[in-house]
């Protein structure tokens, strides 16, 4: 395997997968595997489905839990912290620009290099979703498996639908854990905290979740008196960066302190940036407290919406790496992993695919994107500039 990686080039790699990732978080995650398992190893196919699975649990941004998750493997807190600062910094700092008026690039919504790049969302994760297939669904019950996850998904499009599809697939791979499925492959990931530790952070969440409400009730302090309202926004996610919107909507300008219109303009650039939709959050913190809070106003409410997020995988990362080793959770990660797969093959069906071609010219780029990286020629960054500039000059 190759030797752990440096602080700074968790963050360098983490800072390039922020520039380039766009596509939304499914996109991310097949981003992730290209960068992380495919080209560095950093860690194995098994171990990088097991991340994501955990990841789709737990309430919050999964792709950046993930992204977070796989530098804590590497560095502990420290390379977990410089693996979520590099891919959440590019969006971050563009949407507090866009906070102080940066609107130059117009409508960006029918902008082709846009809708390019969509397209290019389309082949990664039409490739992903190929390759971890053939990795973790090696037989037919376990493509069955993914196949009927992938239907409960597009069927029942509810944030709690995936989290019941990966739980089922894995009652269901431990129920039959007596056929001999082969174990779970690759090293052991590289621990860096212990349970006390691990237990310490999810004591934290909870604490912060109880008493900042009181603490802000108990002040007059502007600053305070947001943190917990998108602390909490950030704590009961499920089902990805969409659905913390009614939350935040409710949390910024129910009290007034960002319009609707601002929240939608808002919203708006966040869809036409790479990296996590979570960076909404520094908008809306650069307009916020009293007609603005400017960059440290950005950078707080940052941190707010994404702290429960980060403790939450920081906590679950010892017990769930300590667990996956027994046989029989082994089984109930074997039917998980394929549950992802389907999870994954829903999100590229619907709305990966149907975001992304709209029409026979975005087919074409989509299928020369795939067949582009299914050939191993052509990396995934290239794809994703090639669809970008095809999309800048016929859409």
């Amino acid at each position: 395997m190759p030797p752990r990686p440096s602080l700074s080039e968790i963050f360098l790699v983490a800072l390039r997968l922020g520039c380039t990732s766009f596509g939304g978080p499914v996109a991310h995650l097949a981003y992730f595997r290209e960068e992380y398992v495919v080209k560095r190893r950093w860690l194995d196919e098994a171990h990088y489905a097991d991340l994501v699975a955990l990841c789709q649990f737990l309430p919050g941004p999964a792709s950046s839990q993930t992204g977070f998750g796989i530098g804590y493997l590497q560095r502990g807190l420290a390379g977990g912290l410089a693996a979520w600062l590099g891919f959440t910094l590019p969006s971050a700092l563009l949407m507090i620009g866009f906070a102080y008026g940066v609107t130059s690039l117009g409508d960006l919504e029918s902008a082709g290099w846009l809708k390019g790049l969509k397209v290019a969302a389309v082949a990664v994760v039409a490739q992903a979703v190929w390759s971890m297939g053939r990795n973790l669904c090696p037989d037919w019950a376990r493509r069955a498996l993914a196949l009927a996850a992938a239907g409960l998904v597009l069927w029942l499009p509810f944030a709690w639908s995936q989290i019941a599809v990966i739980a089922a697939g894995a009652a269901i791979g431990w129920m039959m854990r007596s056929s001999g499925g082969a174990p779970l492959a690759g090293r052991v990931a590289r621990e860096t905290a212990t349970g006390n530790r691990g237990m310490g952070y999810l004591v934290l969440f909870f604490l912060l979740l109880l008493l900042l409400p009181w603490l802000a009730h108990t002040t007059v302090n502007p600053w305070l008196a947001s943190f917990p309202f998108l602390y909490r926004a950030g704590s009961l996610v499920f089902g990805g960066g969409p659905v913390v919107l009614p939350l935040l909507e409710s949390a910024v300008v129910e009290p007034g302190w960002v319009t609707h219109d601002q929240f939608l303009a808002g919203y708006g650039a966040a869809q036409a940036v790479p990296g996590p939709l979570f960076t909404l959050g520094a908008y809306l913190g650069t307009t916020m407290h009293h007609g603005g809070g400017g960059v440290m106003g950005g950078v707080w409410a940052l941190l707010a919406i994404f702290l429960p997020a980060l403790l939450l995988v920081a906590g679950a990362l010892p017990f769930w790496s300590a667990l996956r080793h027994r046989p029989g959770a082994q089984a109930a990660l074997r039917g998980a992993n394929a549950a992802v797969v389907g999870v994954l093959l829903a999100a590229l069906i619907h709305p990966v695919g149907t975001a992304g071609i709209v029409d026979a010219g975005t087919l074409v780029v989509a299928v020369c994107g795939c067949l582009a990286l299914w050939s191993g020629k052509a990396p995934a960054w290239a794809v994703v500039i090639a669809a970008a500039g095809a999309g800048a000059l016929w859409f």
